[in-house]
């Protein structure tokens, strides 16, 4: 019997605020899974500035939203093949907006999406799929076509509604769920039934350390400026605003230091006037947006990375600042603490407290034996639990064990399936 083939459904891909999910699927075609890419979306950026992994993938990726012609086929080839199911599929996404007007056109979208990704993941052979940030696409995608599915779900967006995010029902219908923390897994065990958490498992993000390698000590220059690096994206919930009112309080005290904020998003304009009031134009520089193969080139000229978010998953770019043993500073929240232990290889504090960013960025300035031992212990952290490569093979054991398990429920011998 012919190997069961696995699909990837992704909001958008590539992303540069999600180059993980890239990365990802890089390691699983690497491991034979070879899956089958679906996007949603086309990627955030123009072709000229995609990474040439990021464009090889963008070749071979199908885009929902790339032509009207594609929904009508496919709505017109689901309707004949399968009436019954269309129909009571479409039900059920209204049924998911608990009576909100305002959610039909939403869910009566991802119904749309569901049929286009399902039909051509049906004509691609595929019949388990996995999801980044389009579960409830696929949660409706499973009530049309005979399909099995995974999830990953991130944190914190989802975790903050579970009801409206459907999570109960998300995990009762999975085969798996991956969380990528601890904490992660106890938000999802809180929301479903206990007869489902035998599903969830902690599946753990990761960065390739040849990637990211050591970056030279900052003891070898001469420039007395402490440089901080920010990568994410401009948005309230990662509290760049924070940091800036760090960065005011330091100079207030005499340091020097030079904030960098690397990315775009919708807090910019506030975080522009913010800088101008507190007169900080020589002090924080807004550089834009990065793509992640030029990303370690700020890690390498900086000296300590910052992080003020209010809530995270567990950020990748806190993994790949540790690769390059780039001391970090970051909120004590959600995920974050199971990836730095306060002291030994980072500095957490309390969340909306930017005196405590000012002191644990000043303590790294006067200790530069702190710096680099913080620094080491960190790339050795990744090295031992947040590597790509372990971390990947892990997750495609995961697969080729579901997809075995299938194949031996319709009698194809164990050694076809080559092990879990």
């Amino acid at each position: 019997m012919r190997s069961e083939k696995l699909g990837y459904l992704i909001s958008q891909y590539p992303a540069v605020n999600h180059t993980f999910i890239l990365r990802e699927v890089l390691a699983l075609r690497r491991a034979g899974l070879n899956p089958c890419t679906v996007s949603i979306r086309r990627s955030d950026r123009s072709a000229e500035f995609l990474s040439a992994d990021e464009a090889d993938e963008q070749r071979r990726t199908f885009y929902v939203f790339d032509s009207v012609a594609h929904w009508v086929r496919a709505n017109l080839r689901t309707v004949l093949r399968r009436p019954v199911a269309y129909a009571r599929a479409l039900l059920y996404s209204w049924r998911l907006t608990r009576g909100t007007p305002r959610l039909l056109v939403t869910y009566s979208g991802y119904f749309i999406q569901a049929v286009v990704a399902g039909d051509y993941l049906e004509r691609q052979g595929v019949t388990f799929i996995h999801t980044h940030f389009s579960s409830t696409v696929l949660l409706i995608l499973a009530r049309i076509f005979p399909v099995r599915y995974s999830l990953t779900l991130h944190g914190p967006a989802e975790f903050a509604d579970v009801v409206g995010f459907h999570i109960g029902e998300k995990v009762a219908a999975a085969t798996f769920v991956a969380a990528i923390s601890h904490y992660g897994a106890s938000q999802l065990m809180a929301a479903c039934d206990a007869v489902h958490w035998h599903k969830i498992r902690t599946l753990r993000l990761g960065v390739d350390p040849q990637a990211f390698p050591p970056r030279e000590s900052p003891s070898r220059r001469g420039d007395a400026t402490f440089r901080l690096i920010f990568v994410g994206r401009l948005a309230a919930v990662k509290a760049p605003h924070m940091l800036i009112e760090a960065v005011a309080l330091l100079r207030d005290r005499g340091r020097k230091v030079l904030l960098t904020l690397v990315g775009e998003g919708p807090a910019r304009p506030a975080l522009e006037e913010l800088i101008g009031e507190r007169g900080l134009s020589d002090q924080v520089q807004l550089s834009g947006a990065c793509n992640h193969d030029k990303v370690a080139d700020f890690y390498r000229n900086n000296d300590a990375f910052v992080l003020a978010s209010f809530a995270e998953g567990i950020p990748v770019v806190l993994m790949e600042a540790m690769a390059m043993e780039l001391p970090c500073v970051a909120t004590w929240v959600t995920g974050i603490p199971e990836l730095i232990d306060n002291g030994v290889d980072g500095l957490l504090v309390p969340p909306a407290d930017p005196v405590a960013l000012a002191d644990a960025v000043e303590r790294l300035i006067k200790d530069p034996e702190l710096t680099r031992r913080i620094g080491a212990a960190a790339r050795a952290k990744i090295l031992s639990t947040y590597d790509l490569g372990p971390n990947s093979e892990a997750l495609a054991a995961t697969f080729r064990k579901c997809l075995c398990a299938r194949q031996q429920q319709d009698g194809t011998p164990m050694a076809a399936c080559g092990g879990a």
